[in-house]
């Protein structure tokens, strides 16, 4: 049974796509947050999509959770987040060709984890899900950044959607 599958806005499908939203969100990272994380991988269910990001602290927030500043770091994360969430949605709406419902991000001190996680106006494409679900048991790359994406220059460089 072959499926026919879909191209998203940007002409990727499935895991591709979902490679392609890691891809962004590690360059956005870099970008604006000056550091990117050394890995990102994108997981699409039902009508949200997760990124997992690892190793994205910067060297003052790194500093400031050594002095036992945690409250301030997770207090300085969620105001850059909320600032940031016209790009991040616009960034991801663009990639995905999907309206935004609800945007919300976490940062877990230990390990050094970031979740983003978007809620989208209706259910992902079958080829989207496939990609998560039974995709990434046979090829657990599929989702992830493209290799080398967190030494991206950034200075001059426009995010798609942003």
């Amino acid at each position: 049974m072959t499926k026919e599958l879909v191209e998203g806005p940007m002409g990727e499908r499935g895991g591709d796509m979902l490679s392609r939203i890691s891809t962004e969100m590690v360059r956005a990272q870099k970008k604006y947050f000056g550091k990117g994380p050394t890995s990102a991988k994108s997981y699409m269910l039902d009508d949200f999509l997760l990124i997992v990001m690892r190793e994205n602290r910067t060297v003052a927030e790194k500093t400031m959770v050594e002095f036992g500043r945690v409250d301030l770091v997770r207090e300085f994360r969620q105001e850059f987040e909320n600032e940031m969430t016209g790009k991040l949605q616009g960034m991801i709406e663009e990639l995905t060709g999907r309206k935004i419902l609800g945007y919300q991000s976490q940062i877990i001190i230990e390990p050094d984890i970031v979740i983003e996680i978007f809620f989208f106006d209706r259910s992902a494409e079958e080829q989207e899900i496939d990609a998560t679900a039974r995709g990434q048991l046979d090829d657990p790359s599929i989702g992830e950044a493209r290799a080398g994406s967190e030494e991206d220059d950034m200075t001059q460089t426009e995010i798609a959607g942003g």
